[in-house]
């Protein structure tokens, strides 16, 4: 019987724990993981199921580092439709996609900046964001609004202003997913990715961000669980010393901690299990494994200790590669920690851009109500009452002139706000106006139809979305419906009771998220166009190329902020 961690040689069971990040379960540490971070565990990923304010996560962080000052505490925080620190009541910022519509440089450093300093209140040191993805196939299920956007320059100089802002508040960014994972349409959390380009066609597309995150100072980059066939046809790039150390290292010159992506993710449990995988990702030249989304127990952590403990005894893991990947954790743990203490030091942070006064609440931003439906889609199929409202926000809305707008479609917000992220939000809400009578503002309480898709495992399934919501904290009287796939696939006249019948004589809004994605989304959004041609149609995923509806609203993601954006603009309100 092969030996457990704790009974094996001291040096290499301290090596072994020194590379991993697990995660755990609870808002305070339990037992177990004080006690490893006490005898050597280099670090801990914080995940929504940690988090209930950011003074509690404080305390949980300050904890830890009683046991080991130097500590890595990571989270995967991109802001936008992925977030941990706000999953609960919708994240504050938009994602990377509504600041790529922007397309300000400045804003996306603020915005960066903005969650650094939640994160750096929190003790965070590692933030697994952003995405450095070039979202090349529209039809890419995991990555989509979380990239900046389908153009290499506009990704790349998004991906370096992020990193900039963040940080600029004391937080290590993390550019993810090497070497790229924009041009795939397999989920990696089910199954293995491929990017079939040559490797000529990825140097020029998919590349070039993460050259821009090095120059921007990320001392952390994250693997892809893909199949790059162009540079290794047999392992993915997790596990593939000819991405990891002759790409990534030897060509680009990168030199700092290398991270897996979640290690027990389908794409490479799959075939090599959740232990042989993390054996293969440390030879193959990762420093740092983090799991922990599902497997959160102490018996992940002795199984993967045990696993890199006996690679080396048995010598498909040579001792010094993991003593390599152990001091590059010592001294990532070592930068990271001097630089939160020197933000600490001078009062909050390095002097980023110029910024403003920003709200840094975590459950209750302007104009956000508690939200009714989570994002899972398990809606009943019932018109929402509007007794159930419950929001207790100021209702802050934008200029009416941007209804109008100057006809190129974009929305600009030149009002002085004090909450950067709902000043991105609406930036980035984009109009295009169908033909015949203006459309907006609204008259009257609308009916809202919101179509919600299961969301990949990257989005917390518990966080609220939609436009419903925020309609009804503008105007009371809105009534809403939440719909899913398989609950119109039960029903043959669920759609005409639920969401046309409500609608008579009101005006019909439609929220749908990455429709060009799910077919049953665009087969009901043009049923109800079709009776319901002046419906107005708010898409809050990646757009298509087609203006549906009387007005066809796009905000570029689905978060709290996005849709309190796009319900000002629906009712034309002003702040």
């Amino acid at each position: 019987m092969a030996p457990s961690a704790s009974s094996s040689d001291p040096t290499l069971e301290h090596l072994a724990h020194s590379v991993l990040q697990p995660g755990f379960e609870g808002t305070t540490a339990p037992d177990w993981v004080r006690r490893r971070v006490s005898e050597g565990l280099g670090s801990v990923v914080l995940f929504s199921r940690n988090i209930e304010s950011i003074e509690q996560v404080a305390r949980l962080t300050a904890s830890l580092r009683a046991e080991n000052p130097d500590l890595i505490v990571a989270i995967d925080e991109e802001a936008g439709d992925v977030t941990r620190l706000e999953a609960w009541a919708g994240s504050s910022r938009p994602g990377n996609l509504a600041l790529g519509a922007v397309d300000d440089i400045d804003l996306t450093e603020r915005v960066a900046h903005d969650i650094g300093r939640d994160l750096h209140a929190a003790g965070v040191s590692l933030n697994f964001a952003p995405s450095a993805d070039v979202n090349s196939n529209p039809l890419n299920p995991v990555i989509g609004v979380r990239s900046f956007g389908s153009r290499t320059d506009l990704v790349s100089r998004h991906t370096a202003a992020w990193i900039r802002g963040l940080q600029s508040a004391g937080v290590a960014a993390c550019a993810k997913h090497f070497p790229g994972h924009g041009d795939t349409v397999v989920d990696s959390h089910y199954g293995l990715p491929q990017i079939q380009g040559s490797a000529e066609e990825i140097a020029l597309t998919a590349l070039p961000p993460f050259i821009a995150a090095t120059e921007a100072g990320v001392r952390a980059v994250m693997t892809a669980h893909l199949l790059a066939p162009a540079y290794d046809p047999d392992l993915p790039a997790t596990l593939s010393p000819r991405i990891l150390v002759d790409l990534l290292r030897g060509k680009l010159g990168f030199d700092g901690l290398l991270v897996t992506d979640g290690i027990e993710m389908g794409a490479v449990t799959d075939r090599y299990g959740i232990d042989g995988a993390t054996v293969r990702a440390v030879a193959g030249g990762v420093d740092a494994v983090c799991v922990g989304g599902e497997s959160a127990g102490e018996e992940t952590v002795e199984l993967l200790a045990t696993a890199l403990v006996k690679a080396v005894l048995d010598g498909t893991l040579p001792e010094e590669r993991l003593a390599e990947a152990s001091a590059r954790v010592r001294d990532f743990a070592a930068w990271s920690g001097e630089r939160s203490r020197a933000v600490t030091a001078a009062g909050g942070d390095f002097g980023a851009g110029p910024g403003v006064d920003i709200s840094r609440s975590m459950g209750a931003g302007q104009g956000a109500g508690t939200a009714q439906s989570t994002g899972t889609g398990t809606g009943t199929g019932r018109v929402t009452d509007t007794s159930r409202v419950t929001g207790g926000g100021t209702g802050r809305v934008a200029d009416t002139s941007r209804v109008t707008g100057s006809g190129t479609g974009r929305v600009t917000d030149t009002s002085p706000v004090t909450d950067i992220g709902l000043v991105a939000a609406r930036r980035a809400v984009h109009v295009r106006h169908g033909a015949g009578t203006a459309a907006l503002p609204l008259v009257g309480s609308p009916h809202v139809v919101e179509l919600s898709p299961t969301m990949n495992l990257a989005v917390d399934g518990r966080t609220p979305w939609g436009v419903a919501q925020p309609l009804r904290d503008l105007r009371p009287g809105t009534t809403s419906v939440r719909l899913t796939e398989p609950e119109l696939a039960h029903s043959t006249d669920l759609l005409e009771r639920e969401a046309l019948a409500p609608a008579t004589g009101r005006a019909l809004v439609v929220v749908v998220r990455d429709a060009a994605r799910h077919r049953w989304m665009t087969d009901t959004l043009t049923r109800l166009l079709r009776s319901r041609p002046d419906a107005l149609v708010v898409e809050m995923g990646v757009p298509s190329g087609d203006a549906l509806g009387a007005a066809h609203l796009i905000t570029h993601g689905a978060t709290r902020v996005s849709g309190i954006a796009a319900a000002e603009l629906l009712v034309g309100a002003t702040g």
